[in-house]
């Protein structure tokens, strides 16, 4: 790309503040002017952005009003996020060689999970804008046999265009057995790209074992949510262990069963794990059976407020809970049915703890704010006449790193605490 032809695209005043802080998104209203070539001959032209034709998936360069140079970005005119930054290189730099530019990017990635894991752990490879690879998601599991799966999601169009440059570098750089491709998220819709999950090159099988903690767990890259499994949690189980010897515990949307089978590990006593997904309380079956566990541990298939309540009916108690939901505000117009439904759990399972039992409850919403949830979380104690104490706020491991800037990278909040 030369710079004679670039589009450069030019902020409305003040827009430039949080990209200079490390934001990685320019929306479309943000936009005042873009400069481009139509390519008819008449040479640059200026106009405003609905006006401007530009190709999605061009890379474009961000200036300020004052036409300070911010970055280079791919254009989806598609989208409301209207340029997600891929450097803060001119696009000549990094358009004159893609592949070693997005290889670099792999391998930085790469390093700093080598830096905190041993070659035999499970982790998230790459985590989108917070590796400065904009809507790209990789997790990286091994097997107990020692092969490496890689389960990839392409979710945005600045990621979709240069697939062959990263995989290649993934290829390159992992020698995976297999990798697949789990871009069935809805996101992509938004995107203006079709959804789309399968093996890329070899087909293997896509249930597969791996070790956590100590914990033998049978995934399912293709059907599991997400990319099959949370890795971000890892941490956050190992720290489980510690309160649940001796003890009865709740795991609720317990997914894969990791949560309450670490409690096993611990040393609970008996352990009921319940899912809403007969899917999901399958594989919990095996992986109580994979660990021995089922003299301690059992899956019910049942919604969690419904079960919350029948126990607290029935006057049921239990020394720890878990509390792990999906995302119950997806965007901000879900956040006041989301408090409603993240309050309603947390109060019932205060009142289903025994005294100084421990509630470990979480929130993956980014959109709920750690302000929003613990306050949330003292309207719950405060309305089940309970006193709750903080022993530990958590959140994702450090193979899920923050980008200073971008909050959203910071979407998880765990709390260790204990209800009397």
């Amino acid at each position: 790309m030369l710079m004679n032809t670039v589009t450069r695209v030019f902020l409305k005043p003040q827009e430039e503040k949080e990209l200079q802080q490390g934001f990685p998104w320019v929306y479309d209203n943000e936009i005042a002017t873009v400069k481009f070539d139509a390519g008819d001959g008449s040479g640059i032209k200026q106009t405003g952005y609905s006006d401007c034709c530009v190709a999605d998936g061009s890379g474009v360069e961000v200036y300020t009003k004052a036409g300070g140079f911010i970055g280079t970005g791919v254009l989806n005119r598609q989208s409301k996020i209207a340029i997600r930054m891929i450097g803060q290189e001119h696009a000549d730099q990094i358009y004159a060689d893609t592949k070693s530019f997005w290889s670099k990017k792999v391998r930085d990635a790469i390093n700093i999970r080598k830096l905190q894991y041993p070659e035999s752990d499970s982790y998230r490879l790459i985590f989108g804008e917070a590796d400065f690879i904009p809507g790209f998601i990789v997790d990286r599991f091994i097997t107990m046999n020692g092969q490496v799966y890689l389960v990839v999601q392409f979710l945005s169009l600045s990621c979709e265009i240069f697939r062959n440059e990263l995989l290649e570098a993934l290829n390159d750089n992992c020698n995976p057995y297999g990798i697949y491709e789990r871009s069935d998220a809805k996101v992509r819709n938004k995107e203006g790209l079709a959804l789309k999950k399968g093996w890329i090159g070899k087909q293997r099988d896509s249930v597969i074992t791996i070790t956590e903690n100590g914990i033998t767990l049978n995934v399912d890259l293709a059907n599991g949510q997400k990319t099959g499994y949370f890795l971000d949690q890892k941490n956050n189980r190992a720290k489980l262990k510690v309160f649940c010897h001796g003890k009865k515990v709740l795991d609720t949307f317990s997914h894969t069963g990791a949560f309450g089978l670490n409690a096993v590990n611990g040393g609970a006593r008996e352990v009921i794990a319940v899912d809403i997904s007969p899917e999901a309380v399958a594989m919990i079956t095996k992986n109580i059976t994979a660990n021995n566990a089922g003299q301690v541990m059992t899956a019910k298939c049942a919604d969690v407020f419904d079960i919350l309540k029948q126990y607290e009916e029935s006057g049921e108690k239990f020394d720890v809970i878990i509390l792990d939901p999906p995302a119950f505000a997806k965007n901000l117009k879900a956040m006041k049915k989301a408090y409603g439904g993240y309050k309603e759990i947390n109060l019932r399972a205060m009142r289903l703890l025994a005294e100084g039992g421990i509630l470990v409850t979480c929130s993956c919403s980014y959109f709920f704010d750690e302000n929003m949830f613990y306050s949330m979380l003292m309207h719950a104690a405060k309305d089940s006449h309970k006193r709750v104490q903080v022993l530990l706020k958590s959140g994702a491991g450090p193979d899920h790193p923050v980008l200073l800037g971008y909050p959203k990278s910071e979407y998880l909040k765990c709390a260790f605490c204990r209800v009397l």
